[in-house]
């Protein structure tokens, strides 16, 4: 498959989004993930594996933050080789041709569990449950309102926010990564760093909530 047939596949699969008018760094992810997700295919390597190890590495985020501030350090390398594994599978299915809408609902299943994984971990290493659980629910409602919209006939994505998924995964690669950092100078330190990775989520999960009521509104309310 060449880079415009894959182009255009991901497109149709991200709502008409073209990654040819992405920002440089996210057009170059997805050009990444092609070539990813091509040598994944050439071996045999199927989108639910992938999702499946993508899962898995997630679920040892707050294990290894029960290791204190260097376990971060780790939690932060395993969020960073998930969101690899989240941007593979996809690619996987679509160069060998294995898109579904059941391997849709897994990949999604997948992200929000994994997303809780990531959230779990916040809290284990010092932030305070509320504001995690707060953050978990903006993040999920985000992702419902998008698929009720569009189930009610939005065209699209209707809006890229502040909120998606790609800044949840910054946010909690920089959170770990720096509070193991913290940690590690001081002990202690890694808390606050926590909290305010876990309030940044929250602000920018509302946000993202808030621009996207708009969109819906302004597409569906016709």
């Amino acid at each position: 498959m060449t880079w415009e047939e894959y182009a255009a596949a991901w497109s149709r699969l991200h709502g008409g989004f073209d990654p040819e008018t992405a920002s440089p760094l996210v057009r170059g992810w997805i050009r990444l993930a092609y070539r990813g997700g091509g040598l994944l295919g050439r071996l045999g390597v199927g989108p639910t594996a992938v999702t499946a190890s993508g899962l898995l590495l997630c679920l040892g985020v707050p294990a290894a933050a029960l290791l204190g501030p260097a376990g971060l350090l780790l939690g932060a390398l395993l969020v960073l080789l998930a969101g690899c594994a989240d941007g593979l599978d996809g690619a996987v299915a679509v160069v060998t041709g294995r898109t579904s809408r059941l391997g849709f609902v897994y990949d999604s299943v997948a992200d929000r569990l994994g997303e809780l994984a990531w959230l779990a971990a916040f809290w284990i290493a010092g932030a305070p449950g509320w504001l995690v659980v707060a953050g978990g629910a903006v993040s999920w409602l985000h992702e419902y309102v998008r698929a009720r919209a569009a189930a009610g006939g939005m065209r699209g994505l209707g809006l890229v926010t502040v909120g998606e998924r790609p800044t949840r995964v910054s946010v909690a690669v920089s959170g770990l990564l720096i509070g193991g950092l913290a940690g590690l100078v001081h002990p202690g330190w890694q808390a606050p760093v926590t909290v305010a990775a876990a309030g940044i989520w929250a602000v920018l999960g509302l946000a993202g909530l808030v621009q996207l009521m708009a969109a819906v509104r302004a597409e569906l309310s016709g």
